[in-house]
C-alpha cells in the first residue's frame, strides 16, 4: 500500500495506481477495525459521482462488514449529507467516498468518528492498522436508505426568508452539489437557473473547483445575461462554495464571512468567529468592529471544526469556501447550507449583494501562490523564514509564518497535502503589495537555494 495516500485530513490517491481494489478493501477493513477500537459499530456510507465510487462502495461495504460494522448506505450524496447523518441517524461513524475537487482520475475517503472528521494522529492510526493488516473480524449488515429528503426539509425549515424573490444561478460543475442545492433553493422561493447540475464523472464542462477563477466563467456569463442577483458554485463534493455578485465579481470566502458575521452579530452580540491564516485582515478587523471575537486559526476543515468546539465559535471559514455554521446548524462545512443562509440575508433587503461589502476598506491582494518545495524541506524553509523576519517584524506562527508589515502582511505556509509552499500577500496599495511580496520572495529564494 502506498503510504502517501494518508494525508493530514483525509485519504486519497490515483485510482488503480494508489487505490487498487486490494488496497481499498484493506482500507475498508482498517476503517472498520479503527471504528471498533473506538466503540463505533454503525457506519454511514456515502459516495460522489466518480467513475470508481460505486466500485469502492462495494469494497467498503465488504470490508466494513468483515470487521463487524453495520453499514447505512445513503447512496450518491454531497459530503455534507454524510455529515448530516452523524447528527440525525443512529450511527457512530461515517465514510465518504469522494475525490472532492481533485483531478478526475483521483478518489479518496473522508472519515468520521462520532460527530467529527478525523485527522492527523487518527489518520496515522488507520495507516498503521492497514500496513500491519491487523484487522478485526466479525459480521455486519447493510441497510440502504436515502436521507436526502430529510436533509432538504431540515435546511428549508430553518431558513427565514424575507419578501424578496431572488434569481439565482447554480453551477455544480457536474459534481454532486447541484442536484441537491438547486431544488432546495427553488423551495426557498428562488428562481433558479441550473448549470451543470447533472453529476458526470468526466467533468465535461469545467473542473468543479470554485477557487479557480477560470472555472467561474460560465456562471458569470449566465448571471450577467439573465440578470440574476447572485450565482452559487459548488466544488465536486459540495462542501465548498463559490459566490458571484450581481456585477459578476467573485466574493471570496473571507468576504462571505464578513457578510455572515455581521448578520449573526445582530442576533448574538459578542459571538466568536474563526478564520484561517490566509484570510484578509479586514475580516478580523470587521468582526471586532461589530462587537465580535475573531480568532485566527490553522488551515484544514478538521482542525477548524475541532477549534470551533473548543472555543464555542458560531461560524468559521476558509478562503477556499469551506464555511462552518454552528449558528442554527451543526458546525460542519456545507456549501448548500451556506448558500441558503446568503439567500436568506439577501431576501430581507432590497440592496444588491455587492452593497453588503461596499463599506469594507479596499485592499490589494494576491491569490494563493504555490511554490514547489520537497516535503522533507518545506517545513524547515518556513521555520527559517519565520526566524529571519522575527527580529524586525511581528510574525504569527499559528500555521506557517504570517509576517506583519506596516501596511499589509505576507503568509508563507507549508501545504499539509502537497510538496509546495503556499504564499499570499495583502496590502493597502499596489505599491505596498509589491514591496512586501518582493521582500518575502527574495528571502525565500535565498533560503531555498
Amino acid at each position: 500500500m502506498n503510504t502517501h495516500i494518508f494525508r493530514e485530513y483525509d485519504i486519497r490517491g490515483i485510482v488503480d495506481q494508489d487505490l487498487t481494489d486490494a488496497s481499498v478493501l484493506d482500507l475498508a477493513r482498517a476503517f472498520g477495525t479503527f471504528f471498533g477500537r473506538h466503540g463505533a459499530r454503525r457506519v454511514s456510507l456515502g459516495r460522489d459521482a466518480r467513475e470508481s465510487s460505486p466500485r469502492f462502495r462495494d469494497l467498503m461495504v465488504q470490508g466494513l462488514n468483515e470487521t463487524g460494522c453495520h453499514v447505512l448506505d445513503i447512496g450518491l450524496v454531497p459530503t455534507p449529507v454524510l455529515y448530516f447523518t452523524q447528527f440525525t441517524e443512529p450511527v457512530s461513524a461515517g465514510v465518504m467516498i469522494t475525490g472532492s475537487h481533485n483531478p478526475r482520475d483521483n478518489n479518496g475517503f473522508k472519515v468520521c468518528l462520532g460527530k467529527s472528521t478525523i485527522y492527523g494522529a487518527q489518520i496515522l492510526e488507520i495507516r498503521d492498522i492497514a500496513l500491519a493488516r491487523a484487522f478485526a473480524s466479525g459480521s455486519g449488515g447493510l441497510e440502504e436508505r436515502s436521507v436526502l429528503s430529510r436533509y432538504h426539509e431540515h435546511i428549508v425549515s430553518g431558513i427565514r426568508m424575507g419578501r424578496r424573490r431572488l434569481k439565482v444561478v447554480v453551477d455544480a460543475g457536474n459534481g454532486v452539489g447541484g442536484f441537491v442545492g438547486a431544488p432546495l433553493y427553488r423551495d426557498l422561493g428562488c428562481e433558479v437557473t441550473e448549470l451543470f447540475c447533472e453529476p458526470d464523472s468526466s467533468f465535461p464542462n469545467h473542473h468543479p473547483d470554485p477557487t479557480v477563477v477560470e472555472n467561474m466563467r460560465f456562471a458569470i456569463r449566465c448571471l450577467q445575461e439573465g440578470g440574476a442577483d447572485l450565482a452559487v458554485a459548488f466544488d465536486g463534493d459540495g462542501d465548498r462554495i463559490g459566490v458571484i455578485d450581481e456585477k459578476g465579481r467573485i466574493i471570496w470566502g473571507d468576504q462571505l464571512m464578513v457578510i455572515f458575521s455581521r448578520a449573526i452579530l445582530q442576533q448574538l452580540p459578542g459571538a466568536t468567529f474563526i478564520a484561517e491564516v490566509k484570510c484578509s485582515q479586514t475580516l478580523f478587523d470587521d468582526v471586532r468592529a461589530h462587537g465580535g471575537r475573531p480568532i485566527m486559526w490553522k488551515v484544514g476543515h478538521s482542525l477548524i471544526k475541532a477549534k470551533m468546539k473548543e472555543v464555542g465559535a458560531v461560524l468559521a471559514g476558509e478562503m477556499s469556501g469551506h464555511l462552518f455554521f454552528a449558528d442554527r446548524y451543526y458546525g460542519y462545512d456545507d456549501a448548500t447550507y451556506a448558500g441558503a443562509r446568503l439567500i436568506e440575508i439577501l431576501s430581507h433587503t432590497d440592496e444588491p449583494l455587492s452593497r453588503l461589502l461596499a463599506d469594507l476598506p479596499r485592499t490589494f491582494y494576491t491569490p494563493e501562490i504555490r511554490l514547489d518545495c520537497p516535503d522533507d524541506k518545506k517545513f524547515g524553509v518556513v521555520r527559517a523564514l519565520r526566524d529571519a523576519f522575527r527580529p524586525t517584524h511581528e510574525v504569527v506562527d499559528i500555521d506557517g509564518a504570517r509576517i506583519l508589515f506596516d501596511h499589509g502582511w505576507a503568509l508563507v505556509r507549508a501545504s499539509n497535502t502537497q510538496p509546495v509552499l503556499v504564499l499570499r500577500f495583502e496590502a493597502g496599495s499596489e505599491e505596498e503589495l509589491e514591496k512586501i511580496r518582493q521582500a518575502v520572495q527574495d528571502r525565500l529564494r535565498e533560503l531555498m537555494a
